[in-house]
């Protein structure tokens, strides 16, 4: 995990924390990071927090996203991070809370505003219910047959992210020639990271 995906998911997620007023379900903060993540790179091209997502049972999740959550699993240096904003609250660690205020200034302007636009969509639903939501998602629903087979979770692609559903309408519809600019963009980044990769 780089530094870059470790500060953010810890300020996204207490970002979500904060909005909620100071503490949030984990299940439910990772959900609205999967939509903030596909929103961001349906218009502009990139996901906001650039983590790995994996198909799971109750939907798309962000893993190393998911451990700062926990606060376990992490380096020393992404666990100090994480700690000075981030604190477990119940003993199943299924509710986090906020610590201080976000740092947004790891943000951009765009991110904020798709992290905006998920929490005023979503933020009445509760975990179970937008795990459903994540379900009619094309990104999720390619995976389900082999997670009906029994395998526990599967890899996803961030360029499965640009498929179309019906659900695709509403907050995530994109016009084509908007969904074409970004999917360009996000190839273009792709190609570059691989580029410098080798």
């Amino acid at each position: 995990m780089t530094e870059t995906v470790y500060k953010k998911a810890t300020q996204a997620l207490n970002f979500f924390a904060q909005k909620k007023g100071g503490k949030i379900n984990k299940m439910k903060a990772i959900k609205l990071i999967y939509f903030a993540d596909r929103l961001h790179l349906r218009k502009y091209g990139r996901p906001i927090v650039g983590d790995e997502y994996w198909a799971m049972k109750l939907g798309p999740v962000s893993s190393h996203t998911k451990n700062v959550a926990e606060l376990s699993r992490l380096t020393n240096e992404a666990s100090r991070y994480a700690r000075k904003f981030l604190k477990v609250v119940d003993e199943k660690k299924q509710t986090f809370a906020s610590l201080q205020p976000t740092d947004t200034d790891l943000f951009s302007r765009t991110d904020l505003e798709c992290m905006e636009a998920v929490y005023a969509a979503f933020s009445d639903n509760d975990q179970y219910e937008l795990a459903l939501k994540t379900h009619d998602m094309p990104d999720w629903k390619r995976h389900k047959k082999e997670l009906d087979a029994g395998k526990k979770r599967v890899k996803m692609d961030y360029e499965d992210f640009f498929s179309e559903t019906k659900q695709d309408l509403g907050l995530f519809g994109q016009s084509p020639a908007v969904l074409a600019a970004a999917k360009e963009n996000f190839e273009e980044v792709k190609e570059v990271a691989a580029f410098f990769a080798k």
